[in-house]
């Protein structure tokens, strides 16, 4: 039995709600992102598209090219509530269906046509969206959501295709190989330097050199590029928080080494609020105490996954929090109120430098692993413990041998 995977993607969102909520705003350029010079677009209406204006763009360049554009700050929990509001509608009709980010869905209505028409279903699904959350949106279907996922991105705004089963390599043929989801700016560049520019010529690479040439990615490329995407759809669901404490071996008042344990915390749950897509506006820091006291202080902040801004919370509460001057046998970071999003809703406050540093941690994280790249504060501190096990075991050896 073939497969039915539905992708739906919200056009523009942030500018759609808007203009939901100022309709004086509609057929404007329009710009949502940060207000100052070193700002960036976070997302931009299609009329600021057509002057080559574009998202994470710098906003100083973005009104270069569109001096005629509206700026406007942005409001995270309107997006929020009209993603929410969205996510019901789709959960009221869809037999499975994941939440991919604050602004897209997909569907796996495999097996429905012995029913009734799939496509049909879901262009009644999109239109139902439309009228009842009042915001646009474009839906592609074929047989994995690779396809779909492409094919809705190349026909919006206001798009509902099929891709049916057995046209995926026609259909991908003849686009830039940019366009295949998870092919970032060095792959294509390396691609590009080969004179490899359409998924056509990707495909007739083989699969040998495609290893040898990016490893185990060599092997998604060759997939990808043939169409091919076995991947399911996740079951939406909504995760509360994401957390990390540590109990310490012996109780310690050092603060200097408590708080450099803080930020290896905070580096780790905010680079898996990026993996994951989600941002949150809830961050609590936690306390324990050698008496067994336990004591937490939590704050709420604009949605959010960057470490710097996670981080001065947490040492602002930590402050705050640790006035006993006890010894402590535990310390802990929760990040919550999460919601689905990629971090460019947060590039409210993010800069040019800030975005661009945070790709390449979270790219060379990703690569060698998460404790391959650390603050420098973070390293001077395990060095320090590992200096004084050493001692301690030295010591240990002299009484044994004694």
């Amino acid at each position: 039995m073939d497969r039915n995977v539905i992708h739906l993607d919200l056009d523009a969102f942030f500018v759609a709600v808007e203009c939901k909520n100022e309709p004086r705003l509609k057929g404007r350029p329009l710009i949502v992102g940060g207000n100052s010079r070193r700002g960036v677009v976070a997302a931009c209406s299609y009329e600021a598209r057509r002057f080559g204006v574009h998202s994470a763009m710098p906003m100083y360049l973005a009104l270069q090219l569109c001096p005629d554009a509206k700026v406007i700050s942005g409001d995270v929990e309107a997006y929020s509530q009209n993603s929410h509001l969205v996510t019901e509608i789709i959960a009221d009709k869809a037999p499975a269906f994941e939440k991919a980010s604050i602004d897209e869905f997909y569907i796996d209505a495999s097996g429905m046509d012995r029913f009734f028409n799939t496509f049909k279903w879901a262009v009644e699904l999109r239109q139902q969206i439309i009228k009842q959350a009042g915001l646009p949106i474009s839906m592609a279907m074929s047989v994995n959501k690779l396809v779909s996922k492409v094919a809705t991105g190349e026909l919006k705004p206001n798009a509902e295709k099929k891709i049916p089963a057995g046209d995926e390599k026609d259909f991908l043929a003849p686009l830039a190989i940019d366009k295949i989801p998870m092919v970032g700016k060095q792959t294509a560049s390396f691609l590009y330097d080969m004179g490899v520019r359409t998924v056509a010529t990707l495909r007739e690479m083989p699969l040998p050199f495609l290893i040898s040439a990016f490893g185990k990615h060599g092997i998604s490329l060759w997939n990808k590029a043939h169409g091919i995407d076995d991947s399911p759809v996740v079951s939406y669901s909504e995760q509360k928080s994401i957390s990390t404490e540590s109990t310490f071996e012996t109780d310690t008042i050092d603060v200097k080494k408590l708080k450099s344990i803080l930020i290896a915390m905070v580096e780790k749950v905010a680079f898996q609020l990026r993996e994951q897509k989600k941002l949150a506006s809830c961050i609590t820091v936690k306390i324990r105490y050698a008496n067994f006291d336990t004591e937490t202080r939590q704050v709420h902040v604009p949605y959010t996954s960057s470490d710097h801004v996670i981080l001065r919370v947490v040492q602002e509460l930590f402050d705050k929090l640790y006035n006993r001057r006890m010894l402590i046998r535990l310390v802990g970071v929760r990040l919550s109120n999460l919601v689905n999003g990629n971090h460019q809703i947060s590039l409210f406050d993010d800069t040019e430098e800030d975005i661009n540093l945070y790709e390449a941690m979270d790219y060379i994280k990703h690569k060698h692993g998460v404790d391959k790249l650390v603050r420098a504060t973070t390293l001077d501190v395990s060095n320090r413990v590992r200096m004084e096990m050493n001692m301690f075991k030295g010591k240990v050896r002299k009484n044994l041998m004694s």
